[in-house]
């Protein structure tokens, strides 16, 4: 079975590998983005570390700014972020204390997220509202699955996350079709890479099952072309600008969200 205890080795591997390929490259860039995960890591590993009290924080903390960052990009106001906000912690904070209640909280969320402009009586931009709501419910309620999930969702996070960077390495190198129109950039090259780093690396920790690769294999992917819909609909480049070397934390984690979805289907 798979533990923190058994990832946090090879999490400190690579951090160190990767500071050592990052101080050879020389990359002001890279060297800003490692020094970034150096601090998350740590952070995030220790509060898996502590059980589901520790996850259902992590999870609460990452869907808060998340919502703040959608809400930004969506043109939100803020009753609307807020109630989000509320409705995801919700989500989360059910899926650690009353896990039996959690399609109730959903469902609350969800009226509540469609009351805000119903009562406001806004005629012009209420669909709209309404709309973003329920997407950013649905897309970011979805962090509640680190609660039951622990180490497994760690694992899952390392895997996309090896994957996207792969992914965006080998794109340029091999180039090749384009993966969608919603994100020119991403080439079917760097998918297939990914996915073979994403899946080896759910190997090497000890998490393979054919539910975690189908979630690293398509759901990765799948959720960083929903954030590129996102963000190209918002004329907007990054979720946020105050994650060094990453935009926003919503650029990092759009990968996970739905990698997460296709494993709760799954599973």
């Amino acid at each position: 079975m798979i533990t923190v205890a058994s990832l946090a080795p090879w999490l400190g591997g690579a951090l160190a590998l990767g500071g050592v390929g990052v101080a050879a490259s020389r990359r002001r860039e890279l060297m800003v983005r490692w020094c970034a995960w150096a601090v998350g890591v740590p952070l995030v590993t220790g509060a898996f570390w502590l059980g589901r009290p520790g996850a259902a924080t992590v999870a609460v903390v990452v869907g808060v700014i998340a919502v703040l960052e959608y809400g930004g990009l969506l043109r939100l106001g803020p009753v609307d972020r807020a109630v989000l906000a509320a409705a995801v912690t919700g989500v989360v904070l059910a899926a650690w204390l009353a896990p039996g209640q959690v399609p109730r909280v959903v469902a609350i969320g969800a009226l509540a997220v469609a009351v805000v402009p119903l009562l406001a009586g806004d005629a012009d931009r209420g669909l709209h509202r309404l709309g973003a709501g329920l997407l950013g419910l649905a897309w970011l309620g979805v962090l509640a699955a680190l609660v039951p999930l622990g180490a497994t969702g760690l694992a899952l996070f390392v895997a996309v996350s090896v994957a996207d960077i792969t992914a965006y390495a080998a794109g340029r190198r091999f180039g090749g079709p384009r993966l969608s129109p919603l994100s020119p950039a991403k080439r079917w090259s760097g998918t297939l890479a990914g996915a073979a780093a994403g899946l080896g690396t759910l190997a090497l920790l000890s998490a393979w099952t054919w539910p975690t690769a189908v979630a690293v294999a398509v759901g990765g992917p799948a959720g960083d072309l929903l954030e590129s819909m996102v963000k190209r609909g918002a004329r907007a480049k990054d979720a946020g600008r105050w994650l060094p070397g990453s935009g926003g934390l919503l650029d990092r984690i759009d990968s996970l969200l739905i990698a997460l979805a296709v494993l709760l289907v799954l599973s």
